[in-house]
Order: C-alpha cells, then structure tokens, then sequence
C-alpha cells in the first residue's frame, strides 16, 4: 500500500523512465505533435531547475524546465508538468511549480513562457502573452500561450521564433 508521504529532488537521469511513463499517462500520444514538444525536441532540458515527486523511490510527479530563445532573448520553456493520477488534488503541482520558477529566478533568468491553462498558471505569475510578436513552431491557442516575467518588464521588446536554446550553434 502507497502512503502518501512526498518528498521533492532534483531531476536526475535515474528518473527519466519514469517520468516518460508520467508523461504518456497524463498527455498520451498526441504530445509529439504539440508545439511545446517540438521545441523540446532541440535539445536537453535543464536538469538544475527541473524536479521530482518522490514517494519513496517511485516518482509521482515532475516538472522540467527547457532553455530557449525568442528571437535573441533567452527564457525558460515550463513543461511537462505532470503528476498521476492518483496523486493529483495534493498540491504537488504546485510544489513542483514553486519549486522550478524560484530555481529560475535564482540561476538568473528573466522569463518563462508555457502553453497551458490560465487558470491553474496564474497563481504563479503567468499571464497571457498579448501584443508581443512571438512565434511558436506549431499553431497554439493564444489564451493558453502565457509567460512569467520573474524580472519586471522582462518581455518588454521580446519577439521573435522560439526555439531550443542549443539550435543553431547558440
């Protein structure tokens, strides 16, 4: 029987597996085709701001966060964040959530973007991404297209593709 003690780490390459095993569960097939994917598929995420719910040795939970470039402003990319079914309404989305951006804004970035649901985002600073000429590889709802600014005005003048942070040599 599963108790229901979480406990939170830094991702590590152990992890990856089960995390694959999350992702799949929580987002299915279709998460290859998402424009969020397409991004990740560029490059590695940032193990350093990128984190697990443990309950004991079996993770239940994950976040990661990806370096990226709008145009040629580097931000974060948030995704996934996913955590089992069994375990959901417990709060650790939100813990991972706090967890990642205060991780960020630590290591000194400026900005983190995601495509996700307003209303779960908001408590953490995310709004919509209005006015600003920002492209994404693949078409996305704009309400559901939202970023964090974890420094003030920091998309102020952002435009530009997103991509992976590693494409193009940079």
């Amino acid at each position: 029987m599963l108790t229901h003690v979480v406990t939170y780490a830094p991702e590590e390459p152990v992890h990856d597996a089960a995390i694959e095993d999350i992702n799949k569960e929580a987002f299915g097939p279709g998460r290859f085709t998402r424009a969020a994917y397409r991004i990740r598929e560029g490059g590695p995420h940032d193990r350093a701001l990128s984190f697990v719910a443990l309950n004991g040795e079996h993770v239940v939970g994950s976040v990661r966060l990806t370096p990226i470039l709008i145009g040629k402003t580097p931000a974060m990319l948030l995704g996934p964040l996913a955590v089992r079914p069994a375990w959901k309404k417990q709060g650790i989305g939100a813990a991972l959530m706090r967890m990642s951006m205060e991780a960020a804004r630590l290591a000194g970035h400026k900005l983190v973007i995601l495509v996700g649901d307003e209303p779960y985002y908001a408590p953490f600073g995310f709004r919509p991404i209005v006015g600003h000429q920002i492209e994404m590889p693949a078409p996305v709802e704009p309400s559901r297209f939202l970023a964090c600014e974890l420094t003030p005005r920091a998309l102020k003048d952002v435009q530009g593709r997103v991509r992976h942070a590693g494409i193009d040599g940079q």
